[in-house]
């Protein structure tokens, strides 16, 4: 992409953003940037050229900002914690404590993409409403001043559109199914939180504020704590979708194919593929995703021939009807 206009160049160690970025990631306004830079709230910016570069420690500052401002601090002792922080006094544990919880709960990194990217990597399909609509689910975030670009928050997410769609799912059906998900991931999101404050955060919640040496030691455990959530989720979802695809199979190949003779047809059984179907279905989707489409379209079918035989049973009862 051409460094032409704003940019927020990603690299191994951190993410660069120019003001205007800045101010989009953060909710911030460039005129209250500025004025938390005049009144030493914030680390001088980097200078390169005619442009002042921030780093990830600006974002966390003003979102740290924001918090205390939230919590009812004037900007004046706003500014004065700020120093004790920075001081290595005070109450640094406090805001190490919230600077923790408002890090980075994933290792992937923002990416950007133009219109025109979008476009190809959806087979040449310029649907602006589905642009729309991703926009609204935060898949894609506007660039101020950049009518043609997008910042992509997860360009993991975006892959798993693009997948969908070459398989076959339009797009309307895809930004539906995540509304769906993201509703169900808040829920275990909020449950898992709920449950780690009633068992492991409680002790340091009995007295505001909490003292340095409880806040550090929280930020300690939230840093432990925080892959857990994703990896049980990861777990408990490759459980599921083995024990599902297995009956969902199953369900479909029995459709058409009696069972072997047997004491007993309601067990699971293991039903072989031919080798080039697998291959075909491999080469689509990656090996890792071979069982959920299998599932996925499995369920279509059994939904189709359902439908069908509705149909048909409806079809037949109107002319029955009709001779009497």
């Amino acid at each position: 992409m051409s460094g032409a206009g704003p940019s927020a160049a990603t690299t191994r160690s951190a993410v660069e953003y120019r003001i205007e970025d800045l101010a989009h990631a953060s909710g911030a306004t460039v005129r209250t940037i500025r004025a938390y830079q005049d009144r030493g709230l914030l680390p001088t910016p980097e200078r390169r050229g005619r442009a002042n570069v921030y780093q990830d420690t600006h974002l966390a500052r003003l979102r740290q900002i924001a918090d205390l401002l939230d919590r009812g601090y004037t900007l004046a002792s706003i500014k004065e914690l700020l120093e004790a922080w920075d001081a290595g006094r005070g109450l640094g544990g406090v805001l190490g404590l919230v600077a923790e919880v408002h890090g980075p709960w994933t290792d992937e990194q923002a990416d950007r993409i133009t219109l025109d990217e979008l476009h190809a990597k959806f087979g040449g399909v310029q649907d602006d409403q589905a642009v729309a609509e991703a926009v609204e689910l935060g898949v894609l975030e506007r660039i101020p001043g950049r009518e043609d670009e997008f910042l992509v928050p997860s360009p993991q997410e975006l892959s798993v559109a693009v997948e969908l769609h070459a398989a076959g799912v339009p797009l309307i059906a895809i930004s539906g199914h995540l509304r769906e998900l993201r509703g169900q991931v808040e829920h275990i999101a909020s449950r898992f939180l709920e449950f780690t404050t009633e068992h492991v955060f409680a002790r340091y919640l009995g007295h505001r504020p909490p003292t340095d040496a409880d806040a550090a030691e929280a930020a300690s455990l939230v840093r432990r704590l925080r892959p857990l959530a994703q990896q049980t989720v990861d777990a408990e979802l490759a459980r599921a979708m083995r024990t599902f695809a297995t009956r969902h199979l199953q369900h479909h190949l029995c459709a058409d194919t009696p069972l072997a003779p047997g004491p007993s047809t309601s067990e699971p059984r293991s039903v072989p593929l031919p080798p080039e179907t697998m291959q075909a279905v491999q080469r689509l989707v990656g090996p890792q995703n071979v069982a959920a489409f299998v599932a996925a379209a499995t369920e279509r079918e059994v939904h189709a021939r359902r439908l069908d035989a509705l149909a048909t049973s409806h079809h037949e009862s109107g002319r029955i009807h009709q001779n009497d």
